[in-house]
C-alpha cells in the first residue's frame, strides 16, 4: 500500500486572478520600464519629474511631495501620498494592494510597505492583498517593514529596523519586532 505524499503547495496551479493588478499586463510593463529608466535615473532634485510620472500611471499624489529616485512602487495606481510627504531613498511600495499616506509623512530609508501575501493553507498559494494605511504627522524610520493590514495612527514614530506586524496607536512611539507602543510622542 502506497503512502499518500502530502503537498503542501503546488506553484504550477498558482495563478494571478483577473483584475488583481489592477491595470493590463501591457500597462504593467510599461511603468516598469518607466520606472526603472525616466524615474530611477532622474537627478535627485526632479522631484516634480517624479510626481509627474507617478501621476501619469494613476497615483495620486499631494503637493509638495518629495520622492526619491530610488524608491519603488510595483503598481502606481495603488498608491495614495499626501502633501507635503517624504519619501526615503531605497524604500518599497509592495502595492499589489492600495497604500495610503497621509499628510506630513516623514518615510525614511529603506521602508518596506508589503501589502501582498499568500494563502499558504490552499495547494495552489493564493495571493491576496491588504490595504496599508500611515495617517500624517507619522515618521516612519530606517529600515522598517510594514505588514499587509496595517494602520499607523496620526503622529505615530516607529522606530529604526521595526517590524509592525499590527496596528500603532496615534501619538505613540513603536519599535521592535514585532512593534509595541513604549511611550507617547509628547508628554
Amino acid at each position: 500500500m502506497a503512502e499518500e505524499i502530502k503537498k503542501y503547495q503546488d506553484l504550477k496551479a498558482f495563478k494571478v486572478s483577473k483584475g488583481f493588478r489592477g491595470k493590463s499586463k501591457v500597462i504593467v510593463q510599461l511603468w516598469s520600464i518607466v520606472e526603472s529608466t525616466f524615474f530611477a535615473m532622474s537627478p535627485q532634485f526632479f522631484y516634480g519629474w517624479r510626481r509627474f510620472l507617478l501621476r501619469l500611471f494613476g497615483a495620486k499624489i499631494g503637493k509638495n511631495v518629495l520622492i526619491r529616485s530610488t524608491a519603488k512602487f510595483t503598481y502606481p495606481w495603488k498608491i495614495q501620498i499626501g502633501d507635503d510627504s517624504w519619501i526615503g531613498e531605497d524604500t518599497i511600495f509592495y502595492s499589489l494592494g492600495e497604500i495610503k499616506i497621509g499628510d506630513n509623512v516623514a518615510i525614511a530609508h529603506g521602508v518596506y510597505f508589503n501589502t501582498g501575501l499568500h494563502d499558504y493553507t490552499k495547494e495552489e498559494f493564493t495571493i491576496s492583498s491588504k490595504k496599508i494605511i500611515i495617517e500624517d504627522e507619522c515618521w516612519i524610520t530606517n529600515d522598517v517593514y510594514i505588514a499587509p493590514g496595517v494602520s499607523i495612527g496620526k503622529g505615530a514614530v516607529i522606530g529604526a529596523r521595526s517590524s509592525v506586524y499590527k496596528n500603532m496607536p496615534e501619538g505613540w512611539i513603536c519599535f521592535g519586532n514585532p512593534a509595541k507602543p513604549i511611550k507617547k510622542r509628547l508628554e
